[in-house]
């Protein structure tokens, strides 16, 4: 396939899966604007919300990354199976989010403390990352392996696919995760 070719490929597989990513990042956007409400709440939250959600595009990429190589190679097979790779790679993924969600709000609190900043306590700000990270964690990991295979099954290309995915299911469910964290330590704290 020429460069004309695979410059027509990767646009119309890409662009499909762009718009989609597009729209989930509006409204993650309006998600965001209900979130602020609960700023005064919780001071520092605006903070962690954009170190929250790329870590979810670093975590997850690197997972789609591995998921799509494995693919390419012949490693992994486009279906939800026991297969080593594949568990190790999921488990790994996972306890990254995790762990990182915990950091985010260790360091956001450390941060605000050091710039002499007001800041709700540490335990608020973990409880919220670490909520937000677990349920994040679950749908972005079978969300990204649902869509990974599915549309390797349909016959695109995974790496074309991977960015927008992770972008999108971060951005939104990230968001709206975010949101129901506040919302229970609000109600527990």
């Amino acid at each position: 396939m020429g460069f004309r070719g695979t410059f027509r490929s990767i646009y119309r597989e890409a662009l499909p899966v762009l718009l989609i990513a597009l729209l989930g990042g509006l409204f993650a956007g309006l998600v965001l604007e209900e979130l602020i409400e609960s700023v005064e709440r919780f001071p520092g939250l605006l903070v962690m919300v954009p170190v929250f959600l790329a870590t979810r595009g670093n975590v997850y990429g690197a997972l789609g990354g591995r998921i799509s190589s494995g693919l390419h190679q012949g490693l992994l097979p486009p279906r939800f199976e026991r297969n080593e790779r594949l568990v190790n790679a999921v488990i790994a993924s996972f306890v990254n989010g995790i762990g990182i969600s915990v950091v985010i709000g260790v360091l956001s609190w450390i941060a605000l403390r050091v710039l002499g900043r007001e800041v709700a306590p540490v335990y608020e700000l973990v409880a919220i990352m670490l909520i937000a990270g677990v349920f994040t964690s679950f749908v972005l990991i079978f969300g990204l392996l649902l869509l990974i295979f599915a549309g390797y099954q349909r016959g695109y290309d995974p790496d074309n696919l991977v960015g927008p995915i992770v972008t999108t299911l971060g951005d939104v469910f990230g968001m709206v995760f975010l949101f129901m964290a506040v919302f229970v330590v609000g109600v527990v704290f």
